[in-house]
Formats: structure tokens, sequence, C-alpha cells
């Protein structure tokens, strides 16, 4: 093992490292310029040892941090005494006990288990057209909300309403319209006969931490009820207790018909789930879908470690995310292009007059990983386990490179 690791990695540098990934990765990145080689906690550090604090925390996955000694010690002992991988053709320890766990934690029924959150997203999809075919509940449209995000596989760009995403890729999946979000009336305007479910971020990531008014969220779940369709939620970066709790609509005292989530899930250890309903659930049969290395041993193991974690840490995360919107509003008093500062629990964004590359850039140089979405919002998404301290040093950087500015 430590020939192989030496192999991996000697004889390797920064600039060695960019001029491979040039020369053997689809160009489908752009990289900051960071190799990152080790982690612990909210720190990682790069190929030349610079220290870095972690506010993007695996753009939401590492939500227990780095190497958490907890998940390596299970892991370890999973790999040496039990399996890694057998398939979904038997049955699976792990899995049927994070199955358990999920279920009893966010009062859905039935759980299945891909490897992302497109794929989580794509069984939503299947699940909610499936379901509608059977009962005859519309012709399997759903609509979803502009600036949303649901993944990057051919139907879930589809079902992302972005131009950018989807252009090169024609002809896409049918069966998506799109309607603006926390606007409930265009919604109501929007359904149809062929209508058989909504589809919603109750916190968009990637469209700029935009949160869903309570009003709303429980408007719509009342207008599926009332119109008979499905309510799915897509909680793979807002879930796994990034808000303060295990799942974002607990904050709304709602709850879906289909829950997605990845990201956090495994924590690190690639990992997507589907919850339904009963009633839904059970319009799956053998042979309907399935995955080859959904729910293995790892994965699942990992999971449920991680679940147990963040069970933890949800009175940090949101005394944490009070303090750290609480800071950066005391910066938009200062800045005036500061439009907004948003965020639930440690999901957090900062909307600027500008492009925010820059920014994202110059906090990189003074050791800080934040990153910037939909142009204009930094996005912070630290650790579960982030504390005042480096919420003030953070903070106290981001003034400096501000102070720099001339808008």
């Amino acid at each position: 093992m430590e020939n192989i690791l030496k192999e991996i990695y000697q004889n390797i540098g920064e600039k060695t490292i960019m001029e491979e990934d040039k020369r053997y990765i689809m160009n489908t990145y752009s990289r900051l310029p960071i190799v990152p080689i080790r982690g612990q906690g909210v720190y990682i550090e790069d190929i030349n040892g610079k220290k870095y604090l972690d506010f993007l925390s695996g753009i939401g996955v590492n939500n227990i941090g780095h190497c958490n000694p907890k998940l390596i010690e299970v892991i370890k002992e999973q790999m040496e005494n039990f399996l890694i991988h057998t398939s979904n053709l038997y049955y699976i320890i792990p899995q049927i006990k994070l199955a358990n766990k999920l279920t009893k934690l966010s009062g859905l029924d039935k759980v299945f288990f891909s490897n992302s959150g497109a794929e989580a997203n794509e069984t939503a999809i299947k699940l909610a057209r499936k379901y509608g075919k059977d009962n005859n509940i519309g012709q399997g449209e759903i609509i979803t909300m502009e600036n949303g995000f649901h993944g990057r596989t051919l139907t879930t760009i589809t079902a992302t309403p972005k131009v950018d995403y989807q252009r090169g890729f024609e002809p896409l999946p049918s069966g998506f319209k799109y309607v603006s979000f926390n606007d409930l009336n265009k919604l109501m305007e929007s359904i149809s006969p062929k209508t058989t479910a909504i589809m919603i971020e109750p916190i968009q990531g990637e469209g700029g931490i935009n949160i869903a008014d309570r009003n709303y969220l429980r408007g719509v779940r009342e207008l599926c009820d009332d119109r008979n369709l499905l309510l799915i939620f897509d909680e793979v970066q807002c879930g796994m207790g990034r808000t303060g709790k295990m799942f974002a609509y607990e904050h709304y005292n709602i709850k879906p018909d289909i829950l997605t989530l990845a990201k956090a899930l495994g924590g690190g250890f690639p990992i997507g789930a589907t919850l339904a309903k009963e009633e839904v659930a059970n319009a799956f049969g053998p042979g309907s879908h399935g995955s080859t290395f959904g729910g293995n041993h790892i994965a699942t193991v990992s999971a449920y470690v991680t679940l147990s974690i963040i069970e933890d840490l949800l009175k940090n995360t949101q005394e944490m995310g009070e303090y750290f919107i609480k800071k950066l509003k005391s910066l938009q008093r200062k800045y005036s292009f500061i439009r907004d500062v948003r965020g639930m629990g440690l999901m957090i964004g900062m909307e600027l007059s500008f492009n925010g590359g820059e920014i994202v850039k110059k906090m990189l140089e003074k050791g800080y990983l934040i990153n910037c979405t939909s142009n204009t919002v930094l996005r912070f998404l630290p650790p579960l386990i982030v504390e005042k301290k480096h919420i003030d040093a953070l903070v106290d950087s981001l003034d400096d490179v501000f102070s720099e500015i001339d808008v």
C-alpha cells in the first residue's frame, strides 16, 4: 500500500499537477490555482504546505469537517472486517439500517440510494412520473423554479432553468415547465392538466442562496394537496443539518411527498438518497429503477456515521449561523456595494453589486476558501464544526479585501 501511495504522490509539484490535469482531464472545470493534499477539521493544506480555512466544505459536502476521526475509524473497521461492495442483488445490512434512520428522521417511509445529487433527482423525477402514470395524475409534467439547480445529467439540466447549462445538449427531454421562485400566483397559473409534480429547493444554493418565504412554501404544500400533485423537495445542498435542522423543510412545519439528499450525506463518500411517502414509493417495483453502486456497504456505513455526528452539531450550526450573519451584516453597513446578506444556519450568501470572482481569488490568497455563485453572490458553506474564531478571522480578512475596492 505504501508503494502505491508513493507512486501516486512521488515527484509531484504544483506546476506538474496542473500541467498533467490539463493534459489528461476533460476541460469541464475552471479550477482555482491550489492543489489540496490533506485536511483536518475546518482546515485543508495545499501541496506547498499552505493552510486554508475551508468555508466552502467541498460545496457543502464536508459538513462534519475534513477527515473526521470517528468517520475514518468506522470506515476502516468496515473495510477490514466486513465488505466494501456486493451490489443490490443481495441484502445490505448498513443500507437497511441507514434507511431506517433516515425515515425516522424525515417522517417519510421508503428510500432509494444512488451515488449523487443528480442521480437522486433523476430518481425523484422517474418516481413522480411513474406514480402519476399509475394514478392518472397529469401527463408527467414537472414544474421547477427559475434560478433553481437540480444536477448535470441530461434530465436534470432540463429541470434546471438555465440556458448556459443546456446549450449544446439539445434535444432536451420534454415535460418541464419553469416559473418564478417565491411567486405562488405564478405557480397556480402555470398548473395545467399535464402537471404531475412541483419540484423546489427550499433554499436555492447555486441560484444565489435564495430562501423560500414561509407563506410561499406552505402555500405550495396546500396547492399540491388541493390539486392532487406531488411535492418534491431537492435538499441536496440545504439538507443534512446545513440550516440548523436536519432538513430545511422542518423550518416550515410541512413535509414533501418526495425528498432528495446527497452532498453531505456520506461525509465525503459519494451517496445520494431519494425518500418518499409509502404510497408514492410503491410506484416502483423490481426492475423499474436500479443502481450498481447505490447504497453499497462503504457509502451507507459512512452516511450512518455522518448522520449521527450531524445530529450533535445542529445547535452549533444554529448559533454559529446567527453569529456569522450578524458579522456579515456589520460589513454590509460599512460597504454600500453589499446589496444583501441572507441565509439560514450555515448556508449564507452575500450579494454584491459586481461580479465576485476577484473577491474569491483575493480570499484564496489570504488563505480562505469561498466561492461565488450566480456571478454576484459570495457563498459561505463552512463545516458545521466551525467556531467563532474562524468566523472572526474570515470576516476580518473579507473586510481587508473590501477596503481596497473602489466601486
